[in-house]
């Protein structure tokens, strides 16, 4: 008997001092991380579709590319009705109510579109909402990179709004606003926030009201006859274009929400004894 109760000593001592070898055991846990880290995080993430839409067009397959062909084929060919369409939306600019004409030009407006962006992003930041804060990313990039091809777009290529010259009235790189027609930044602001909002709903109806909605601000810039025809089109297609690139590439980036991460720390163990029971109990 006194042997057996010295080789249970001796092995309690032993198990003991093997779970003190492993004090600086490292396990996963999950921490909450601060507002300031996920903001961070989230800024990497507008930079990373800000580039996706300017590096996907050297990933593009033969689909792609016929798409990009059907666009530009597709401008080209509205061009043949751009006089009649403006002589229309012209004469319908009387009819329209005044509230309707406001909304389309100050939603489109830079600082105004930015600043809704902005405030759906925030807000998803402060509650941690996911869904909401991947709108807000959307939104803020796609404006971005769409907004930086149709400014170079519109000073390189020079063309005449419709209330200072021809549809075929073209003076590149001028420094004149009457010549910086195409294509539409009013359009490419406004419809990719209501586009990129419309893709976080599967209802249809809510998905054709918001599209519609997005679809003011550009008519408003053709019964002010700031506009051709073609200008709203094709930024209407490049936005969906834009956002759409964007929106997959997030999907994938996102796909962990970065809202809690995984930290190291240690876990220090210790075998405790005492009466009829026997543990082992980890401190962290």
């Amino acid at each position: 008997m006194q042997k057996f109760n010295f080789l249970l000593v001796v092995s309690f001592f032993l198990v003991n001092q093997s779970f003190g070898q492993i004090d600086s055991l490292q396990v996963k846990t999950p921490q909450k991380i601060t507002t300031w880290e996920l903001a961070k995080n989230d800024a990497g993430l507008m930079w990373g579709g800000f580039k996706q839409v300017y590096t996907s067009p050297f990933q593009w397959d033969q689909d792609d590319w016929a798409i990009a062909a059907g666009i530009a084929i597709g401008t080209a060919g509205l061009n043949i009705i751009d006089q009649d369409a403006h002589d229309y939306f012209a004469d319908q600019e009387e009819k329209i109510p005044g509230v309707v004409k406001e909304f389309g030009w100050y939603f489109g407006s830079p600082q105004n579109n930015y600043g809704v962006n902005s405030a759906i992003y925030l807000t998803g930041l402060f509650t941690r909402n996911k869904k909401l804060r991947k709108t807000g990313i959307l939104m803020i990039s796609s404006a971005s990179a769409a907004g930086l091809i149709q400014t170079i777009s519109k000073t390189a290529t020079g063309r005449a709004r419709p209330n200072a010259g021809s549809k075929a009235t073209f003076r590149p790189f001028s420094k004149e606003g009457g010549y910086h027609s195409f294509p539409s930044g009013h359009t490419i602001l406004s419809f990719t926030t209501f586009y990129a909002l419309s893709k976080q709903f599967d209802n249809i109806w809510v998905k054709s009201a918001l599209i519609a909605g997005g679809m003011v601000s550009p008519v408003s810039r053709l019964w002010a006859e700031a506009h051709w025809l073609t200008d709203i089109a094709l930024s209407t297609a490049l936005t969906v274009v834009v956002v759409d690139s964007i929106d997959k590439y997030l999907d994938k980036a996102m796909s962990s929400d970065p809202a809690y991460i995984e930290r190291e720390k240690k876990i220090s163990w210790q075998l405790q004894f005492g009466g009829n029971r026997i543990g082992v109990i980890g401190t962290f």
